[in-house]
């Protein structure tokens, strides 16, 4: 296990969130995570790394599996200049995730400051949610309760919500 992933382990256990991990094959599709969702009877969010044109500003993005993802719709409804998938050097020096491997979790490291988080307003309302813990070969799931009420707050950030 890598060095991310123990200190995201780590992360959540010092904040008493309860969670579940499926060990796996890397996935790198939602299609590859359909079958882990079933297992640890979450969804699994589908996270897409975004920048400004001026790579000043950086977002996060969380969405169901199955949402239709325009960025022209997402800019316009956080007021930002129009937004595009971020480099992999990006996510990895912000979160450190590689590609397939972007995860909310990766808020936990100083370098995330200023990530901003966009959000799907139907995830708050789902009841068990997954993510990979910075890496693609498992999966973490915990309440969507937790994640949206205990961990965010620890990390310091507030969503943004929007509709898909």
């Amino acid at each position: 296990m890598s060095a991310v992933a123990c200190a995201v382990y780590d992360f959540l256990d010092g904040l008493k969130i309860a969670y579940r991990v499926a060990e796996h094959a890397p996935a790198f599709t939602m299609e590859d995570c359909a079958a882990v969702d079933r297992a640890l009877g979450a969804l699994t969010v589908k996270n897409i790394f975004l920048t400004t044109k001026n790579r000043k500003r950086c977002y996060l993005c969380l969405c169901r599996p199955d949402a239709r993802f325009h960025t022209a719709d997402i800019s316009k409804q956080i007021a930002s200049s129009r937004l595009s998938f971020a480099p992999e050097e990006m996510l990895f020096e912000r979160l450190h995730c590689h590609g397939g491997s972007a995860s909310p979790l990766g808020l936990i490291f100083p370098e995330a400051r200023g990530v901003g988080l966009i959000v799907d307003d139907a995830l708050p309302d789902v009841p068990m949610l997954a993510f990979h813990p910075c890496d693609n070969t498992r999966t973490i799931a915990m309440a969507g309760s937790d994640f949206f009420g205990r961990f965010l707050p620890a990390v310091g950030v507030k969503e943004i919500e929007v509709k898909f």
